[in-house]
């Protein structure tokens, strides 16, 4: 399943609009696939921005000729329009030749391209895992999840530990390859250790760490350090219910719970019994809880307040996502929130149900 051309969508605008530099020459794509019709149309478009067409051509005799322009080697699609059939390739400015069948586009040969090479790798090693991963989040969506939950969460971190050590060993043996960073950009959403994600882009060669896709992984580390595990808690002042100025930095000397949450985020008040009753536990043990809501209408976060019991302080400056807390602190979904200890460290994140229990308890004693 091809997964990472879904994901590269997000790819795209800053790191793009980087990646000016023309080189003089460009790609010759000769194509000989056999049961594509006569005079049809075949294109190559950019899978981040499908909309861009970089070469078109017609099929003559049965082969296609495709010539065109890309600034670095980087994902492309193959488009054979009478067919309605699509094929991801990855290549520079090279002379490519393309051997097959329409009716088996999986095992179409690609020669010509070391990046094509280095692509193909990568899909024989990691697309039976991503297609594990889906197999397993769609199980979990099904109507009997919810008594398989945790094995089924559990063979999830299985496969995804395993595409984790597979990684490694892709990026060390092919530190200079553009595939390189692609394969960085995928796998991003399976881990939140922005100091792993360094450490691999770092090992990359300058030029591909300066490419589309290292640039992209650039600026997601840079945005991930800040609310990461292990740094220090940025701080922020906003008003609390009754209007007045509340600041992260008054809880310094306690444990302090950021959750930033909103009275119409369904998922949200559902876990508010869980950070209720953590709160009970352990606000004798040095520990409290400082709510961030992303509310609009005063009136509904009031009342949630209320409805759940939410008696630790609360602040909100009533934006909606642009709330200057949620921005500042790269929020882009909720329930979220970060444990902060008496030092200003941020030692947890996204700690819900029984792991804030059991942080909790680890940092604090259990009795």
């Amino acid at each position: 399943m091809k997964i990472y051309v879904i994901l590269l969508s997000m790819v795209l605008g800053t790191a793009q609009a980087q990646q000016q530099q023309q080189k003089p020459a460009g790609f010759h794509i000769e194509g000989y696939v056999k049961g594509i019709s006569e005079k049809s149309f075949v294109s190559i478009t950019d899978a981040n921005k499908p909309t861009d067409t970089l070469a078109r051509g017609f099929v003559k005799a049965g082969m296609f000729v495709l010539n065109g322009h890309v600034n670095e080697p980087s994902l492309i699609i193959l488009n054979f329009s009478s067919a309605q059939k699509k094929f991801s390739l990855f290549i520079g400015n090279e002379t490519v030749t393309i051997n097959g069948d329409i009716e088996n586009l999986s095992a179409l040969q690609v020669k010509g391209s070391s990046s094509e090479a280095d692509f193909m790798v990568f899909e024989q090693t990691f697309n039976n895992y991503f297609a594990q991963l889906n197999q397993l989040s769609q199980l979990s969506n099904s109507p009997d999840a919810a008594s398989k939950r945790d094995s089924i969460g559990q063979a999830y971190q299985k496969v995804a530990m395993e595409i984790q050590s597979r990684v490694d060993n892709f990026i060390q043996q092919k530190k200079s390859s553009y595939v390189s960073p692609f394969v960085l950009v995928v796998v991003n959403q399976l881990s939140d250790d922005v100091f792993l994600l360094e450490r691999r882009y770092n090992s990359l060669s300058p030029d591909v760490q300066q490419s589309v896709y290292g640039s992209y992984i650039r600026e997601q580390i840079d945005n991930g350090k800040v609310g990461a595990i292990g740094t220090e808690a940025t701080d922020f002042t906003q008003a609390d219910t009754a209007g007045l100025p509340v600041s992260l930095s008054s809880f310094k000397g306690k444990y302090v719970l950021v959750d930033f949450w909103a009275s119409w985020c369904k998922p949200c008040r559902m876990e508010n019994p869980n950070v209720l009753s953590a709160y009970e536990r352990f606000k004798a043990k040095n520990f409290t809880v400082l709510g961030v809501s992303l509310d609009r209408s005063r009136d509904a976060w009031i009342k949630a307040i209320q409805d759940d019991k939410l008696t630790w302080s609360q602040v909100s400056d009533l934006k909606f996502w642009n709330n200057a807390v949620a921005q500042q602190y790269r929020i882009q979904q909720i329930p979220q929130n970060f444990l902060i200890d008496p030092n200003g460290k941020i030692v947890g994140k996204n700690l819900r149900g029984t792991d804030l229990d059991s942080k909790l308890c680890a940092l604090l004693g259990c009795n």
